[in-house]
């Protein structure tokens, strides 16, 4: 017996060197942890329970057979985050450089099967050269099959990509399915086709960080929804992350202990400018409503005249979704259409009530933004909003004018309770907009055209540059003060936690993607 445990011993010894102490070296002189030194910082301490250790490659082309490592590239198993259970994967890039092969992604998709079944949360820590050439159509092939399990958990399980090395070519789609991708700056990149395929079909220079950094995918595509500094950094993420989820689409995201008290917030009555062009930054209205320090903003750096993110109102999980009118005055977009689409779906599949706060003055206008498809992008925002079928508040703090109004989740499109603040404009544009287009040919005839356009645009404001209007109309169901707003979602989501909501029965919607 002592022989074989001897036996036993060595060989996890071996796996757990990965590529060996030369490569570990390499590994670390990058800056970058190596597959187990992630892992081991991300679950609970002692919690980890690995599966697959001793799972090698079966190639036995090219010299393969001679080169067999324990594990075969990747770390498998589950354990808990913060006492709740999670699956996680980890590409170790000492072996074979992290190329996936068939029994790598056997491994993957054993983890992935398991944690669907289980109701737990999906960690996958991308690291890794891409498919191993030596193994051919075995490798496309389980590629393939971690897409199709990507696929299959979507909104069952939350599922979260952490890149942080290489991941190129059809390696990308997995985390593009997945709901959020956090990339490390300087040692991640991902793209389709690299630098040197780029040059030579297009004969573009570019480096990989500038085609496929963790900057580029941030700023640019939208593709990444988090950045970090370093690999502790992007689990540290990774962590705060889940701390705003449920373990699966049947369960209700964690709610931390809350007395509540005096929620006044003055501060909240001194934001909005009394010049209603002048911009001010919605965050502050934000952090004047949540639980202190609670909000974990997502794509900050993409699409910048909408913020989305996840934080706390009276212990409560709530995903919020807000108008920057401190960026291109809170217009909505092509990106910022999109990019509120896919957190305000995330939000509904996993039972994350919504906060929406408006200050919106349209569509952006342009040639740019019609041939780019902005009609069917903003009808993902209003799509994913009319379909939402968890708690969902809007508070109007400024504008709301056109056809913005009714996709910000008005009382039209199903939201439950809508406030607003006595500085809200609902209406179809802007006064001084309408006062051209109703008054036209009374300016015109006018001695003082200009004038008689401020006297218009006045008449116009006094009639609809409010919200009483829409409150008469049941549209607004409160106008409230800004310092009580606090006080008012609180009871809100709490008198909304019992929901019930179904949509008729159907295979599925279609989006219009």
């Amino acid at each position: 017996m002592k022989d074989k445990l001897n036996i036993l011993n060595n060989k996890i010894a071996e796996a757990k060197l990965g590529g060996g102490e030369d490569r570990i070296a390499k590994q670390h002189k990058k800056g970058k942890l190596t597959a187990r030194e992630r892992v081991h910082f991300l679950m609970d301490e002692g919690s980890f329970e690995e599966i697959g250790m001793l799972v090698t490659h079966r190639c036995t082309d090219f010299g393969m057979e001679n080169q067999k490592f324990y594990g075969d590239g990747v770390i498998t198993g589950y354990g808990t985050v913060d006492g709740r259970m999670v699956y996680v994967f980890a590409q170790d890039f000492t072996v074979f450089g992290g190329s996936l092969s068939e029994t790598h992604a056997e491994k993957i998709c054993k983890i992935m099967d398991l944690a669907l079944q289980n109701g737990a949360p999906l960690i996958g820590l991308n690291d890794s050269g891409g498919a191993r050439i030596q193994e051919g159509v075995q490798s496309l092939g389980g590629y393939a099959d971690i897409f199709y399990r990507n696929t299959i958990a979507s909104g069952v399980i939350p599922q979260i990509s952490a890149v942080m090395g290489p991941c190129a070519g059809g390696a990308v789609y997995s985390p593009a399915i997945t709901d959020f991708t956090v990339m490390v700056e300087n040692t991640s990149y991902m793209f389709v086709t690299g630098p040197n395929v780029v040059k030579t079909v297009t004969n573009e220079e570019v480096t990989a960080e500038e085609l496929g950094g963790a900057s580029a995918h941030s700023v640019k595509s939208g593709v990444t929804h988090l950045t970090a500094a370093h690999d502790m950094d992007c689990i540290q993420k990774l962590k705060q992350l889940l701390s705003y989820m449920p373990q699966n689409c049947e369960e209700e995201p964690p709610q931390l202990e809350y007395e509540v008290t005096d929620e006044t917030r003055d501060v909240l009555a001194s934001i909005i400018p009394d010049n209603a062009n002048q911009p001010y930054d919605m965050r502050e209205v934000i952090n004047g409503l949540i639980d202190e320090n609670s909000f974990m903003e997502i794509h900050k750096d993409f699409a910048e005249n909408i913020v989305v993110g996840f934080s706390r109102i009276g212990g409560r999980s709530v995903g919020i979704v807000a108008n920057q009118p401190y960026y291109l005055a809170g217009v909505l977009d092509v990106n910022s259409s999109r990019k509120g689409a896919r957190f305000v779906r995330f939000c509904d599949c996993f039972n994350i009530p919504l906060l929406v706060l408006v200050d919106v003055p349209g569509f952006l206008p342009g040639t740019d933004q019609e041939w780019n498809g902005i009609i069917v992008n903003g009808a993902k925002l209003l799509y994913a909003f009319s379909e939402a079928t968890v708690p969902r508040v809007t508070v109007i703090t400024r504008k709301a004018y056109g056809g913005a109004y009714d996709v910000m989740n008005s009382k039209h499109i199903g939201a439950d309770l809508n406030y607003a603040w006595p500085t809200a404009e609902i209406a179809v544009m802007g006064a001084k907009g309408a006062a051209e287009i109703i008054f036209r040919n009374e300016i015109k005839k006018a001695d003082d055209p200009a004038e008689k356009l401020k006297e218009k645009e006045a008449e116009y404001a006094d009639k609809f540059a409010h919200p009483y209007r829409a409150a008469g109309r049941g549209f607004i169901d409160e106008i409230i003060e800004p310092q009580h707003t606090r006080t008012k979602l609180i009871k809100a989501f709490k008198m909304l936690e019992n929901k019930v909501a179904k949509l008729p029965k159907k295979k599925h919607g279609n989006l219009p993607l």
